[in-house]
């Protein structure tokens, strides 16, 4: 669990508020093996569910189930990696009742398997190819469930777009295949081929927070823009703007996750990872299409 984002402000409840975050953070730090429901931990504190859903939601941004999830997930990290524990074990020392749930936990926050995370991408196979697009030159990534990566290259520059993609997952398998890739760029850039009968199947690869970023993004109308600060609010942390731009930046799927269509506060188009002219010509080119 990221917690980091959370930090860059003191956003402590005062008063009734804060006991009731404070004890139910603390009893699913603590009881977390038991994987309590919302009535349980309401009935530990006396308190309604309702209310207390409401309560803890809108001072930490997240229900207190996906809370557990996230406390859960750190400890099957922990456990995987630094104690090399087999996931059958990782899943009972963590209070599920089987892989199947570890495996549905690391999916649903990660994108990818527990085997998967603990290897660092370590059989993971990616297939990538370069395409010609609107854009310039594209980097296609894509893994069986999906599209995992797209970048952009300048000037023929294939190899340092490619060693900017690769280190995101050190340890994957990459396949240099751009037949299977160029089914999705068609798919991505020639707007013909758009149909919301079949969405573009998009795998998210990153951390907890930065996936509710970019799912964020996804819902961003082609043809608008919005703050950081708009998406630091959508998803419950207002004093995350920093954050959100630091997951904004690092959003592996370019374009399809709009992250060009994330502006300053004032205005400004601020920074872009594949550069301010590319993402004006985002900008320009979906005004001509919406």
């Amino acid at each position: 669990m990221n917690m980091a984002p959370q930090l860059q402000a003191d956003i402590t409840p005062e008063g009734p508020d804060y006991d009731i975050v404070r004890s139910v953070i603390e009893f699913l730090t603590v009881e977390y093996r038991e994987q309590p429901s919302l009535e349980a931990i309401a009935a530990h504190l006396n308190q309604s569910p309702t209310q207390l859903q409401k309560t803890f939601t809108r001072w930490a941004g997240l229900s207190p189930k996906a809370f557990l999830q996230a406390v859960t997930l750190d400890h099957a990290k922990r456990l995987l990696r630094q104690e090399n524990m087999p996931l059958l074990e990782t899943s009972i020392e963590v209070g599920l009742s089987g892989p199947s749930r570890l495996h549905d936990l690391f999916v649903t926050h990660e994108a990818m398997s527990p085997g998967e995370w603990k290897a660092k991408g370590g059989g993971l196979v990616i297939r990538y190819g370069f395409h010609q697009c609107p854009f310039g030159t594209a980097l296609v990534m894509t893994t069986d469930r999906g599209l995992a990566g797209l970048a952009f290259g300048d000037g023929g520059d294939d190899a340092t777009c490619l060693e900017d993609m690769t280190s995101r997952w050190p340890n994957a398998k990459f396949i240099q295949d751009s037949e299977a890739t160029s089914s999705y760029a068609k798919r991505i850039f020639e707007p013909g081929n758009w149909s919301s009968d079949q969405p573009l199947r998009v795998v998210l690869l990153g951390t907890d927070f930065q996936v509710r970023v970019w799912e964020c993004l996804l819902k961003i109308p082609m043809g608008r823009a919005v703050t950081y600060s708009d998406i630091a609010r959508d998803i419950g942390q207002p004093t995350a703007s920093r954050a959100v731009g630091a997951a904004v930046g690092s959003n592996p799927i370019s374009f399809v996750v709009p992250c060009h269509r994330a502006i300053g506060k004032n205005g400004a188009l601020t920074g872009y990872h594949w550069g301010l002219t590319r993402k004006r010509a985002m900008l320009g080119w979906e005004a001509g299409k919406a």
